[in-house]
Protein backbone atom coordinates (compact mmCIF):
# COMPACT_ATOMS: atom_id res chain seq x y z
CA UNK A 1 0.00 0.00 0.00
CA UNK A 2 1.14 3.53 -0.92
CA UNK A 3 1.35 5.98 1.53
CA UNK A 4 -0.38 8.34 -0.96
CA UNK A 5 -4.17 8.37 -0.03
CA UNK A 6 -6.14 6.22 -3.06
CA UNK A 7 -9.46 8.07 -3.55
CA UNK A 8 -12.47 6.14 -5.59
CA UNK A 9 -14.13 8.20 -7.90
CA UNK A 10 -17.36 7.64 -10.26
CA UNK A 11 -20.28 8.98 -11.57
CA UNK A 12 -22.93 8.01 -14.27
CA UNK A 13 -23.06 9.68 -17.59
CA UNK A 14 -24.47 12.80 -16.68
CA UNK A 15 -21.15 13.88 -14.66
CA UNK A 16 -18.36 12.52 -16.55
CA UNK A 17 -16.96 15.82 -17.31
CA UNK A 18 -17.24 17.01 -13.98
CA UNK A 19 -15.96 13.62 -12.28
CA UNK A 20 -13.25 14.12 -14.61
CA UNK A 21 -12.49 17.72 -13.75
CA UNK A 22 -12.54 16.58 -10.38
CA UNK A 23 -10.36 13.50 -10.98
CA UNK A 24 -7.65 16.30 -12.38
CA UNK A 25 -7.76 18.57 -9.56
CA UNK A 26 -7.42 16.08 -6.88
CA UNK A 27 -4.58 14.29 -9.31
CA UNK A 28 -3.02 17.66 -8.84
CA UNK A 29 -3.21 17.87 -5.04
CA UNK A 30 -1.19 14.76 -4.92
CA UNK A 31 -3.56 12.34 -4.06
CA UNK A 32 -3.66 8.53 -6.28
CA UNK A 33 -7.37 8.91 -7.93
CA UNK A 34 -9.18 5.54 -8.77
CA UNK A 35 -11.41 6.31 -11.96
CA UNK A 36 -13.49 3.51 -12.47
CA UNK A 37 -15.75 5.86 -14.51
CA UNK A 38 -17.35 5.25 -17.03
CA UNK A 39 -15.87 6.86 -19.43
CA UNK A 40 -18.35 7.29 -22.52
CA UNK A 41 -21.52 8.94 -22.52
CA UNK A 42 -24.24 6.62 -23.27
CA UNK A 43 -27.13 6.71 -20.20
CA UNK A 44 -25.52 4.14 -17.41
CA UNK A 45 -27.28 3.02 -14.21
CA UNK A 46 -25.58 5.78 -10.92
CA UNK A 47 -26.71 2.53 -8.60
CA UNK A 48 -23.88 0.37 -9.88
CA UNK A 49 -21.48 3.15 -9.70
CA UNK A 50 -21.99 4.32 -6.23
CA UNK A 51 -22.08 0.91 -4.85
CA UNK A 52 -18.52 0.06 -6.75
CA UNK A 53 -17.19 2.95 -5.64
CA UNK A 54 -18.53 2.05 -2.23
CA UNK A 55 -17.16 -0.99 -2.01
CA UNK A 56 -13.68 0.26 -2.63
CA UNK A 57 -14.18 2.48 0.49
CA UNK A 58 -15.77 -0.25 2.39
CA UNK A 59 -13.06 -3.12 1.77
CA UNK A 60 -9.49 -0.32 2.34
CA UNK A 61 -8.66 -0.07 -1.30
CA UNK A 62 -9.37 3.75 -1.24
CA UNK A 63 -9.47 5.94 2.09
CA UNK A 64 -12.27 7.97 0.78
CA UNK A 65 -14.70 7.71 -2.21
CA UNK A 66 -16.16 11.10 -4.31
CA UNK A 67 -19.45 9.80 -6.99
CA UNK A 68 -21.04 12.03 -9.05
CA UNK A 69 -24.98 12.23 -10.54
CA UNK A 70 -27.29 14.96 -12.00
CA UNK A 71 -28.33 15.72 -8.27
CA UNK A 72 -25.69 13.52 -6.20
CA UNK A 73 -28.86 12.11 -4.28
CA UNK A 74 -29.24 8.79 -6.25
CA UNK A 75 -25.45 7.78 -6.39
CA UNK A 76 -25.40 8.72 -2.90
CA UNK A 77 -28.15 6.43 -2.15
CA UNK A 78 -26.46 3.36 -3.43
CA UNK A 79 -23.26 4.11 -1.92
CA UNK A 80 -24.80 4.70 1.88
CA UNK A 81 -26.29 0.39 1.50
CA UNK A 82 -22.63 -0.59 1.76
CA UNK A 83 -21.80 -1.15 4.75
CA UNK A 84 -19.50 1.12 6.64
CA UNK A 85 -20.03 4.13 4.16
CA UNK A 86 -20.77 7.07 5.13
CA UNK A 87 -21.85 9.90 2.40
CA UNK A 88 -23.33 12.77 2.18
CA UNK A 89 -24.62 15.33 -0.72
CA UNK A 90 -22.56 18.56 -0.72
CA UNK A 91 -23.44 21.77 -2.37
CA UNK A 92 -21.75 23.97 -0.29
CA UNK A 93 -17.97 24.00 1.71
CA UNK A 94 -19.55 24.53 5.13
CA UNK A 95 -21.56 20.84 4.69
CA UNK A 96 -18.45 19.31 3.11
CA UNK A 97 -16.14 20.15 5.80
CA UNK A 98 -18.87 18.98 8.56
CA UNK A 99 -19.30 15.71 7.62
CA UNK A 100 -15.68 14.82 7.99
CA UNK A 101 -15.43 16.52 11.19
CA UNK A 102 -18.78 15.61 12.59
CA UNK A 103 -19.84 12.77 11.05
CA UNK A 104 -16.92 10.79 9.72
CA UNK A 105 -17.94 10.88 6.14
CA UNK A 106 -15.87 8.70 4.31
CA UNK A 107 -17.39 9.74 0.93
CA UNK A 108 -18.63 12.58 -0.84
CA UNK A 109 -21.47 12.98 -3.48
CA UNK A 110 -21.74 15.64 -5.84
CA UNK A 111 -24.32 16.74 -8.27
CA UNK A 112 -23.52 17.76 -11.30
CA UNK A 113 -26.71 19.30 -12.72
CA UNK A 114 -26.27 21.01 -9.19
CA UNK A 115 -23.23 23.01 -8.77
CA UNK A 116 -20.83 24.12 -11.04
CA UNK A 117 -16.95 22.89 -11.23
CA UNK A 118 -15.48 26.17 -9.72
CA UNK A 119 -17.73 25.20 -6.61
CA UNK A 120 -17.16 21.56 -6.94
CA UNK A 121 -13.70 22.00 -6.66
CA UNK A 122 -14.08 23.94 -3.39
CA UNK A 123 -16.32 21.12 -1.99
CA UNK A 124 -13.70 18.54 -2.89
CA UNK A 125 -10.91 20.72 -1.28
CA UNK A 126 -13.32 21.51 2.14
CA UNK A 127 -13.85 17.87 2.45
CA UNK A 128 -10.70 16.13 1.63
CA UNK A 129 -9.09 18.91 3.90
CA UNK A 130 -11.23 18.31 7.17
CA UNK A 131 -10.38 15.78 9.44
CA UNK A 132 -13.28 14.22 11.88
CA UNK A 133 -12.83 15.45 15.39
CA UNK A 134 -13.96 12.12 17.36
CA UNK A 135 -15.49 13.36 20.73
CA UNK A 136 -19.05 13.89 21.26
CA UNK A 137 -19.00 12.96 17.43
CA UNK A 138 -17.59 9.74 17.60
CA UNK A 139 -20.27 8.32 20.04
CA UNK A 140 -22.48 9.79 17.55
CA UNK A 141 -21.02 7.91 14.32
CA UNK A 142 -20.90 4.74 16.50
CA UNK A 143 -24.69 4.56 16.32
CA UNK A 144 -25.03 5.30 12.74
CA UNK A 145 -22.90 2.35 12.59
CA UNK A 146 -24.73 -0.14 15.08
CA UNK A 147 -27.96 0.71 12.87
CA UNK A 148 -26.49 -1.57 10.07
CA UNK A 149 -26.69 -4.50 12.14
Amino acid sequence: MTDTLRIALSSDHAAIELRQAVASHISARGFEVVDIGPTTPESTHYPKHGEAAAKLVANGDCALGIILCGTGQGIMMAANKVKGIRCGVCSDTFSARMIRQHNDANMLSLGARVIGEGLALDIVDAFLNAEFEGGRHGTRVDMITAIEG
